[in-house]
C-alpha cells in the first residue's frame, strides 16, 4: 500500500471576485480568512455580525503536488477526503472525480486514471451552504421547520452539515466550509479495506476471563472479482488464507480465537485493556507489500448491554458492563471549537482527560455536532469513557424525500462501520430531541400526523434499520429523550422510563430543590449557566463592555433569557454581588450548586436511576454557557465540583419534604465500614450541636441511607447554622475521608463570618508550583485565582473549615499559552487572590 498525504498548504479562491491567499487543510475557509488578515476574529466583540457573507459565497479550495512513480505503478490509486464540508465538487486535472453534498461521509473516488507524472492539482469547489439550504426549502412540497436562535443561518435541516454551525443558544452562527480530518491519495494492486470491525463474545461455559470468539468484518471495494491472500492478527491469534472477493464493493467475515484476554472497563470500574486488530489483503501470489492494502484498530474486549427490562418503577435504562451495572456519571460534548481548524488531537485530549479528571466515565456525543474525529472516540477508549452517540439530528424536523433519505441512510451506513469497532461506543441513539419537536412548530401542530409518518420514516426506517442491520449487537435507542423502541412516553415530564432531559429549573426558572421532584431512570440532559471567568470575558469583550448587561456580553449570551435568569437565581440565593468579577464569581457557584443538588440527589436513588450526563461539557466559542469546561479549557467552579460530587464514594446531605437527609453512594464492588459524624455548627465554626455519629456499611453499588431529621427540630435556626458531615471509610488498612456541607437556607440569609483567608506558598509533593489556603472561620466556595497566569488550579470552590488549611497546587495548560507560568510557588502566591462567598458582596 502507498499512501500520499495531501494535508498542508493549499489555496483558497474567492470564486466572485478570484482573490487568493494560503489555507492549511484540513481546516475551514473562515479560519483562513483569519491567518490572512481579511477578516478579524469571529470570536471577539460582535464580529460575527459581519462575517455571515462568506457561508453565501463559493470558494475553490486547490494544490498542486507531485505524483511519486511507487503510487503511479499502483493499479489503484483512490483519493479520500474524511469529511467534506459540504456541497462540494472535486476534480484532478480538470477532470471531474465526484460530488458531496454530506458532512458526515468520506468521500472516495477512483483516479488512477487521472494522474499523471510530475505535478497534478487536486481541485474542491465549496459551495454555499446556507444557499443550497435555500434553494432546497423552495422546493419542498410543505414546511420543514427548525428551531432558530439569536444569530441563524435559515433551513438548517436541510443539508447534511453540523446543525450547530447555523447558531444555537450557546454558540454562533459561522456557516464555514472546508475538509477535515484527512486528506489522502491511497494505492494498491488489488482489493481496497473500506471499514475493519469486530464482534467480540466470551465461550459459553468459558466466562469472560476465558477465551473469546471475535469476528472480524472486512467491508472491501475491490475493481474485479479476484483471489487474495488475507491475513489477520488479534491478541496473539492470527489467520492467513486465501479468499475469494467479488468485483465491487462487498463484506467478509472471518472468526478468530483469543485466549484469556484482559478486559476493558470504562473508568473507576478497571484496566482499559486494548489490542491491536491488523487485517491485510493483497493480490493472490503477489508478494510485494505495497501491492497490498492494510488496516489496524485498537479493540477491546468486553460486553455491554443496556438493561431495559420493566421493573416495579417502570423502564430503566443502564449501562452493564461485563456484568457489572454502571452507573454512568459524565456530560454532553458538542464539537471542540466553532472553528474546524481547531479540531486538533491536543485539544481533544485536553477536553476528555478533563473529563476523565473529574471522575466521569460517559459523554454523550450530541445530535447537533458531528460524528467526531478518530481521535476523540481513540481517547475515549484509553480513558474509559463510555460513548453515548447521538446520531446528527437535532431540534428541528427533517424530510423524509427519497433523496435525502438515500444520503442518510448511506451516511449510516459509513459511520456505524467507521465506529462500531470501538468498545468505548455504548449505544447509538437516532437524534436529539427530534421526536419532542414534533409538538413545537405550528405547522407539526396543525398536522402531526405528517409529520410523525416523516419522523419515522427517517429515525426507524432509514437510520434504525441501518445500525440493528450493521451493529446488531449494540443498543439503539430511537431518540433522546425517549422511553425506547415503540414507545412514546413523555420524557420531558415523566421521570419513569428510559432517558430524561429536565430543563424546569433552567428554562422555567424553578428553585434547585425541584431537581429533588424527580427520580430520573437516566437523565441525558439538565443544566444551568454561569458566566465565563474574567480571564475569558477580557478575551472577546473591550475594556468598556465588560459588563454582564452590555452588547457584547449579551451578545455572548445565546439563550434569550439567560442573562435574566441567572441574575434573577442569583439574588434568589446569594446578596447583590460587589462588582463583575463577583457577578461572575457568583454565576458559577450557582451554577455547581445547582448541578450538585440534582447529581447527588440522583445518586442517592441508585438503582432506580443509573445515569446523569449534564448539560454541558466544553464550549465551542467564549461566553455564558451551560458548560463546565471555559471556550479555553480551563475548568468552571462546576467541573471542580464535579469531581467531588462524581466520585465513586461520596456523602450527600439535603432537604427534601421537610427533613434533612444524609446518604452515602458507593459505586466500588466491595462493601466499606463507615463512621459518619453529623455536625450542626455556627458561622464561626463553633459547634452548635453535635447532632449523631452514625456507624454503617455501605452496601457495593448501592447508596446506603445514613441519618435524616424534621429541619424543624433541628436545635438552632436555619439561617445561624450549617450542616457538616464527616464520612469517614475503612479501607486496606487506611481511612478515607469524605465531607458534605449544607446550607439549611439560602446563603443570603445566613450570617456569614469573615473567614480570615491568608494564602502562603507550599509544596504539594506533586512539584507543581502550590499555594496554601487557611481559613480562620468558615469559608465556603473558596476559589483561588492567578488572573496573570495560564492554567488551572488542582480543586477550586472547595469548602474550608474553621482553622482549617488547603494546599492547591497550579497545573499549567489548557488552550492557553503555556508560556505565561508561575516558576516557584512563592511566584504563584504572589500573584493569587482568593475569592469565597463572604468577600463576593463585601
Amino acid at each position: 500500500m502507498v499512501r500520499i498525504d495531501l494535508a498542508g498548504t493549499w489555496r483558497l479562491e474567492r470564486l466572485s471576485d478570484g482573490s487568493e491567499r494560503p489555507m492549511t487543510a484540513p481546516g475551514d475557509v473562515m479560519s483562513a480568512l483569519v491567518a490572512s488578515g481579511e477578516i478579524p476574529d469571529p470570536y471577539y466583540d460582535r464580529n460575527e455580525l459581519g462575517l455571515q457573507w462568506i457561508g453565501r459565497e463559493d470558494w475553490r479550495l486547490y494544490r498542486s503536488f507531485e505524483a511519486p512513480a511507487e503510487l503511479l505503478e499502483r493499479r489503484r490509486v483512490r483519493l479520500e477526503i474524511d469529511s467534506v464540508d459540504t456541497i462540494a465538487e472535486i476534480s484532478l486535472n480538470g477532470r471531474p472525480v465526484g460530488v458531496s453534498d454530506d458532512m458526515f461521509m468520506r468521500f472516495t473516488a477512483d483516479v488512477a486514471g487521472l494522474l499523471r507524472p510530475g505535478l497534478n492539482e487536486l481541485s474542491v469547489i465549496l459551495r454555499s451552504p446556507e444557499r443550497a439550504a435555500a434553494e432546497r426549502a423552495a422546493r419542498l412540497p410543505y414546511p420543514v421547520p427548525a428551531s432558530t436562535y439569536p444569530v441563524s443561518s435559515p433551513h438548517r435541516n436541510l443539508v447534511r452539515k453540523a446543525q450547530c454551525m447555523g447558531g444555537w443558544d450557546w454558540g454562533p452562527c459561522l456557516m464555514t466550509s472546508g475538509l477535515y480530518d484527512g486528506v489522502r491519495l491511497v494505492g494498491a494492486d488489488g482489493p481496497m479495506i473500506d471499514y475493519l470491525r469486530c464482534d467480540a463474545t466470551p465461550d459459553a461455559g468459558s466466562g469472560r476471563g476465558g477465551a473469546w470468539t471475535v469476528d472480524v468484518t472486512l467491508d472491501l471495494d475491490s475493481a474485479e472479482a479476484a483471489e487474495a491472500s488475507l491475513s489477520l492478527s488479534l491478541a496473539g491469534a492470527s489467520l492467513e488464507r486465501t479468499v475469494r472477493v467479488p468485483a465491487g464493493r462487498s463484506a467478509l467475515t472471518e472468526r478468530l480465537r483469543v485466549e484469556s484476554p484482559e478486559l476493558w472497563w470504562p473508568a473507576g470500574y478497571g484496566s482499559r485493556s486494548l489490542y491491536e486488530l491488523a487485517a491485510d489483503i493483497r493480490p493472490a501470489g503477489v508478494a510485494d507489500p505495497d501491492a497490498g492494502h492494510r488496516a489496524e484498530r485498537r479493540v477491546g474486549f468486553r460486553e455491554l448491554v443496556v438493561d431495559t427490562a420493566e421493573d416495579e418503577h417502570g423502564k430503566p435504562m443502564t449501562f452493564v458492563v461485563n456484568g457489572r451495572p454502571v452507573f454512568a456519571k459524565g456530560a454532553n460534548w458538542i464539537p471542540a471549537d466553532a472553528l474546524p481548524s481547531r479540531w486538533t488531537r491536543d485539544r481533544y485530549e485536553f477536553l476528555l482527560r478533563s473529563a476523565a479528571d473529574a471522575n466521569m466515565n460517559c459523554v454523550r456525543v450530541w445530535g447537533g455536532g458531528r460524528y467526531e474525529s478518530d481521535a476523540f472516540y481513540e481517547l475515549c477508549d484509553e480513558l474509559g469513557l463510555l460513548v453515548w452517540q447521538d446520531c446528527m439530528f437535532s431540534c428541528a424536523l427533517y424530510p423524509s424525500s427519497k433523496e435525502f433519505l438515500s444520503s442518510v441512510e448511506a451516511e449510516t451506513r459509513h459511520q456505524v462501520r467507521r465506529l462500531a469497532h470501538h468498545p468505548s461506543l455504548a449505544l447509538w441513539c437516532g437524534n436529539n430531541e427530534a421526536l419532542g419537536a414534533i409538538t413545537w412548530y405550528d405547522e407539526s401542530r396543525a398536522n402531526p400526523a405528517r409529520y410523525i409518518v416523516d419522523y419515522d420514516r427517517l429515525t426507524e426506517g432509514t437510520v434504525g434499520r441501518v445500525v440493528r442491520e450493521l451493529d446488531p449487537g449494540r443498543a439503539w435507542w430511537p431518540s433522546s429523550p425517549s422511553a425506547g423502541p415503540d414507545d412514546f412516553a413523555d420524557n420531558w415530564h415523566a421521570d419513569s422510563r428510559g432517558d430524561m432531559h429536565y430543563w424546569s429549573v433552567w428554562h422555567e426558572g424553578r428553585p434547585f430543590s425541584d431537581y429533588l421532584s424527580v427520580r430520573p431512570r437516566f437523565c441525558s440532559e439538565f443544566g444551568f449557566q454561569s458566566f465565563p471567568s474574567h480571564r475569558t470575558v477580557a478575551s472577546f469583550a473591550p475594556e468598556g463592555e465588560r459588563n454582564v448587561s452590555s452588547p457584547t456580553m449579551e451578545h455572548h449570551q445565546r439563550h434569550p433569557r439567560g442573562n435574566a435568569l441567572i441574575v434573577e437565581t442569583m439574588l434568589r440565593y446569594f446578596r447583590m454581588p460587589r462588582g463583575l468579577r463577583e457577578t461572575l464569581y457568583l454565576s458559577q457557584v450557582q451554577q455547581a450548586m445547582a448541578i450538585k443538588t440534582a447529581v447527588e440527589y440522583w445518586r442517592c436513588n441508585r438503582p432506580r436511576c443509573m445515569g446523569a450526563l449534564y448539560w454541558q461539557l466544553n464550549d465551542v466559542w467564549p461566553g455564558a454557557s451551560w458548560s463546565s469546561l471555559e471556550y479555553d479549557g480551563s475548568w468552571k467552579l462546576l467541573h471542580h465540583e464535579a469531581r467531588r460530587f462524581f466520585d465513586p464514594l461520596i456523602v450527600a446531605a439535603y432537604v427534601r419534604d421537610g427533613s434533612v437527609r444524609v446518604c452515602a453512594v458507593n459505586d466500588g464492588a466491595e462493601a466499606l465500614e463507615a463512621a459518619t459524624r453529623l455536625t450542626l455548627r455556627r458561622f464561626d465554626g463553633s459547634a452548635a450541636t453535635e447532632l449523631a455519629a452514625v456507624e454503617s456499611v455501605l452496601a457495593a453499588e448501592a447508596a446506603t441511607p445514613l441519618w435524616s431529621a424534621p429541619l424543624a427540630g433541628l436545635p438552632a435556626a436555619p439561617g445561624e447554622a450549617f450542616l457538616d458531615v464527616e464520612l469517614s471509610v475503612r479501607r486496606s488498612g487506611s481511612v478515607e475521608p469524605r465531607r458534605a456541607v449544607l446550607f439549611l437556607t439560602e446563603p443570603k440569609a445566613c450570617a456569614l463570618a469573615r473567614p480570615g483567608l491568608t494564602i502562603e506558598a507550599a509544596g504539594d509533593g506533586s512539584g507543581l508550583p502550590a499555594i496554601a489556603v487557611r481559613a480562620d472561620a468558615p469559608a465556603f466556595f473558596v476559589a483561588p485565582e492567578a488572573p496573570g497566569l495560564a492554567g488551572r488550579w488542582s480543586d477550586s470552590g472547595f469548602h474550608l473549615g474553621a482553622g482549617e488549611t488547603r494546599v492547591v497546587s497550579f497545573v499549567a495548560g489548557g488552550g492557553t499559552d503555556p508560556t505565561i507560568r508561575p516558576r516557584s510557588s512563592e511566584d504563584l502566591a504572589a500573584a493569587t487572590t482568593v475569592m469565597d462567598l463572604r468577600s463576593s458582596y463585601e
